[in-house]
């Protein structure tokens, strides 16, 4: 991407991203970014997961790009492959005329390696992937002045502290340090540098609380499967819920028990790969899951719909951990249920201070399948295929109707496209050897 020849006035800039982004106006915390941004101190930001923090902290720094500089001129560090991706995505929606790369675990480092040959303005990152790029010579940070530290409590409990270290050592020249979180007191690392920072907090809404209802169901057994089994047929079967468990193991156990019993579901940890991983969130905010049985990975920095409901398999360990995963739920103006699955030799932790009211169930029957299921293209974005080129194929070649199709995502080599369950086997029967944008490409249901 070419850069500008000039720079242009920041208001004018505001301008044009808010207008690509298609925001009327920023909110009260982007505001206060700003504001703290023009003192040139640090700065510590506390705010939830969907308040806008992303936009917050990207347009201080796009406020001190400088055209004329080939180097990369900042830094954004965050926990998770997923964040990082989020976080470019961002970037590229205000389609500033800067280039930007995204480096994490997962992707090949040869495709980064050539990438980064030619220095970003903003690099994104998740702190392991850019200390390896640092470590083998792919990629100089002197010149940086903007590092950020997006959810750097997430990345200090995950281990990154030696990697965010190595990181800042290899950026000598850094003017402003920005650190985000979503929880509250939170030491900040000395290894940051940072030095009498301006703090700003914006808890959630109280609006939002006041929509949160925790309740208790309690499971006869101590292996809560079919408790929780029996609490999936008693609620709104359509709504998006998150099936919280603390290990891995459990997630691929509770997850095979319930499609054993018809219950349509994704997994979602750490232990998958990236591609997978990505996955799994398309067919979930595509809606052709509703039920996404997941670690503490899933209860902060995703980009994932609405959640209606939030269940604790099991209790998480710290209150933190709690707060986290039932900020999924009951956000902007929408209300939530957050469940806890519990046996009656179970002890509720500190952090729960009243016995939540119980929600008991009935026996009712195993929900029906939900109404969209993905369709995959093995063509994305570096082969010139976008939303618009499958939105055409569809309709034209599979002979779907508008509202037959939902939600796409293009993505560099591969696309999902979400379309009604009912009308798979006839699109898959018309388009099986058929071209998209003149090309061939391999497509098929996403498994």
């Amino acid at each position: 991407m070419q850069r500008p020849n000039k720079k242009l006035p920041f208001t004018e800039q505001l301008k044009t991203v808010l207008k690509n982004l298609e925001i009327e106006q920023l909110n009260e915390m982007q505001l206060a970014m700003l504001e703290s941004d023009d003192t040139g101190k640090d700065i510590v930001l506390r705010s939830p997961t969907g308040t806008g923090k992303t936009l917050a902290f990207l347009l201080p720094i796009l406020k001190h790009l400088e055209p004329e500089n080939r180097e990369v001129q900042a830094v954004v560090l965050a926990p998770t492959r997923e964040l990082a991706l989020q976080i470019e995505s961002v970037v590229k929606s205000m389609k500033i005329p800067y280039k930007v790369n995204c480096c994490y675990g997962g992707h090949p480092v040869r495709i980064e390696k050539r990438n980064l040959s030619q220095p970003p303005a903003i690099l994104i990152a998740t702190p392991g992937r850019l200390a390896d790029h640092i470590h083998r010579q792919n990629i100089a940070l002197r010149q940086a002045k903007m590092l950020v530290l997006d959810e750097f409590d997430k990345s200090l409990e995950i281990g990154f502290q030696d990697d965010m270290v190595d990181i800042i050592r290899a950026m000598p020249n850094i003017q402003k340090r920005v650190l985000t979180s979503a929880t509250e007191a939170i030491d900040i690392p000395k290894f940051a540098g940072v030095r009498n920072p301006i703090k700003l907090s914006f808890a959630k809404p109280k609006v939002a609380e006041n929509k949160l209802a925790i309740k208790v169901v309690k499971s006869p057994e101590k292996d809560k499967l079919n408790t929780l089994y029996k609490l999936i047929c008693n609620v709104e079967p359509s709504a998006a819920m998150l099936v919280f468990c603390n290990y891995r193991e459990t997630v691929d156990r509770v997850s095979e028990f319930l499609k054993d019993k018809g219950i349509f579901n994704d997994i979602f940890h750490g232990g998958l790969e990236q591609i997978d991983r990505e996955k799994t969130l398309s067919k979930f905010r595509n809606g052709s899951y509703n039920i996404l049985v997941t670690t503490d990975l899933a209860a902060r920095g995703l980009d994932i719909p609405s959640i209606k409901y939030v269940v604790h398999y099991h209790l998480a360990n710290k209150a933190d951990g709690f707060t986290h995963r039932n900020g999924r739920t009951a956000r902007m103006h929408a209300d939530g249920t957050v469940l806890l699955l519990m046996h009656e030799e179970e002890y509720f932790p500190d952090y729960i201070e009243e016995e939540p009211e119980e929600f008991v169930l009935e026996e009712l029957p195993t929900p029906s399948a939900p109404e969209w299921q993905t369709f995959w293209f093995g063509k994305g974005k570096k082969d010139k295929i976008s939303k618009m080129d499958i939105v055409g194929f569809l309709a034209k070649k599979g002979q779907l109707k508008k509202d037959e199709i939902g939600l796409i995502e293009v993505k560099d080599f591969y696309a999902y496209a979400a379309v009604k369950r009912a009308k798979m086997d006839s699109l898959l029967k018309r388009v099986q050897n058929e071209k998209i944008k003149g090309k061939k490409a391999k497509m098929g249901i996403a498994k």
